[in-house]
Parts: structure tokens; sequence; C-alpha cells
């Protein structure tokens, strides 16, 4: 029975990505800015594109059951609609006023699968976009419901006679949740701050000798500055820091050289120990990225590295890309 038990409780901390003490309950992503109101509801929209965006992640290959995380998205920026009067009888004419493009609606499908322990769910975002000058401050709330599932179909038993393995386990648990961000940006740089998990609710699943799971509020901060020089290109070095109330701080720290929004290269480091390369390359409307991840802790003895995958269809106008006003 215990060592049931047991097995569950690790199943659970690999599905909540607690390979280690340090580690985050919520999925990594190395490309976080090319699709960043996964993490902060409030880019929903900010870059004024209509776009579709799939990312796929397959953690420490040459480990079994390792982490693998698929997410698709959309996300985009309500057109800008002119004030108008609608008639109505004398005296009670009616003043329509517009959106003026400022509302940015997303929404994104998951599914993490870490061993036998699986989180599958969506999102719902709305963002708020206000101008100033060639400035844009926004903010994003997103409602979030996902479920835990354990495969118990997988589990083995050393003791066929173990009483656990008789018992009715609920494997299942569905949980409501919310996150909300901010972010200011402008042409050269951006900066934002969002928080994962707000109710941190309470995961129950196993069996009653098995102690309550508390989902844990995360904080992210991001941002970046370009420097721009002639013929196109721009370097951008960003930065990503994660943490929650519970573990340590983690910080991703990148450098990225653009030509246009054609190509670009890209390294970055993640101060629990793993260096990244990334790179992409943009066909008309397409936009195509990878990035590989290797380990420099004693873990790398073990497994080949970590494969990030993503692929964006971008439908906009992007010479007008930071002028929100009149972009619509």
């Amino acid at each position: 029975m215990k060592g049931k038990l047991l097995y569950i409780i690790l199943m659970i901390l690999a599905g909540l990505n607690y390979f280690n003490l340090n580690a985050q309950q919520l999925p990594l992503f190395t490309q976080y800015k090319n699709n960043g109101f996964l993490i902060n509801p409030a880019m929903a929209g900010y870059d004024g594109y209509t776009s579709f965006n799939l990312t796929s992640r397959k953690q420490w290959i040459g480990f079994e059951n390792a982490p693998l995380t698929y997410s698709l998205s959309g996300q985009t920026r309500l057109l800008r609609q002119s004030y108008h009067i609608k008639n109505r009888p004398v005296r009670n004419n009616v003043l329509k006023p517009s959106t003026k493009g400022r509302v940015g609606l997303g929404g994104f499908f998951f599914n993490d699968v870490n061993g036998l322990v699986s989180r599958t769910g969506a999102q719902f975002t709305y963002a708020y976009h206000i101008y100033m000058h060639r400035n844009q401050l926004s903010f994003g709330l997103g409602g979030q419901m996902y479920q835990y599932k354990i495969d118990e179909t997988q589990l083995t038993y050393m003791d066929i006679t173990d009483p656990v393995a008789q018992a009715n386990l609920n494997t299942v648990a569905l949980i409501p949740d919310a996150n909300f961000g901010v972010f200011f940006s402008n042409d050269t740089y951006y900066i934002g701050f969002s928080a994962n998990q707000l109710f941190e609710s309470v995961l129950k699943i196993g069996t009653s000798d098995l102690a309550a799971l508390k989902m844990h509020r995360h904080y992210f901060i991001m941002g970046g500055y370009k420097f721009f020089f002639e013929n196109g290109y721009d370097i951008e070095p960003s930065f990503l820091i994660k943490t929650s109330e519970q573990i340590l701080p983690q910080a991703d720290l990148s450098c990225k050289l653009n030509y246009g929004n054609d190509y670009w290269f890209g390294l970055s480091y993640r101060t629990n120990g793993s260096l990244s390369a990334l790179f992409g390359i943009r066909a008309n409307q397409l936009y195509i990225g990878y990035a590989y991840d290797y380990a420099l802790s004693s873990i790398r003895k073990y497994n080949s590295g970590s494969h990030e995958v993503f692929l964006s269809l971008k439908i906009g106008d992007n010479a007008r890309r930071y002028r929100w006003v009149n972009r619509y």
C-alpha cells in the first residue's frame, strides 16, 4: 500500500514539473516571447496581429516518460469602429461609441504530459490596451479550467494482493483558475508582470491517505530592449524571471540577433543550469521557430537535451504595428 501511494505522489509531482525541489509547477517555454500571452494575458492582441500558434516541447530526450507539452492558441485585436448615430424617435437618438481597437482577445488549449500524469485544459483571455503616444499599456485577465489525471491502467504492483490495488481511486481532478497580467511596450522595449494560478486551488487526487496538494501562485517578470543597427539588423537582450511564494526565483537570460522580421538567432541561459540555442525564419505570414536546450548539470549524462518547436500564422499589416490608433 505504501509503495503505491509513494508512486502516485511521485507521478503527481512529475506532473507538476517538480523534478527537484526548485522546479516550477508550470510548463517551461524557451521561446516565451513568441507567444507571450501563454504566461501573460495582457499580451493578447498587443502587437495588433491576428495570430494562430502551435507549440510543442519535448523535454529530456532519453528519459522514459519525460515531460511533453503541446499548446494551440489564437489571439486577435478587435477592429476599430467609428462613432455613429442610431436613429430613434425624437429626443432618443443614440450615439454608439467605437471600440477604438483597444480590446484584445485570446484563447488556448494545452496538454502537459509527465509520466502517467496529464494536465489538460483551456484558457480564455481578455486584454485592454491603452495607447499613449508611441507607447502602449496593456492589462489582461484569463480564466482557466484544467484537468489533472493519473493513468492508473499503466500502474504496476509488486504485490497484487495490495488492498489499494483493489480500491476505487480518485484519479481525476478538475480545477478552475485565473491569471492576471500587465504589459508596457513600444517599438524599442517592453516589460511585463503576470501572476498565474491566482486561486491557489487544492488538488485532491489519489486516496484519502494522500494529502491534498496546493497549486501555488506563480509570478513572472519579463522584459527586453532592442538595439537597432543599419541594414535591418537589431540585437534584443531579454529576461524572464519566474518565482512563487514557496521556491527560489529562476531566470532566463537571452539575447537574439534579428534581421527584420525574417530571420533570428539567439542564445539563452536558464539559472537552473541549462543553455539554449534558438533560431527561426519567416515565410510570408508563417513563422517557424526551433529551440534546443542543453543541461549543464549532471543530468546531461542521462539525456540528449530538450526540443521545442513553434509555428505561427500572423495576419495583419506590420508596417503600422506600433501605430495602434491609426491601424484600426
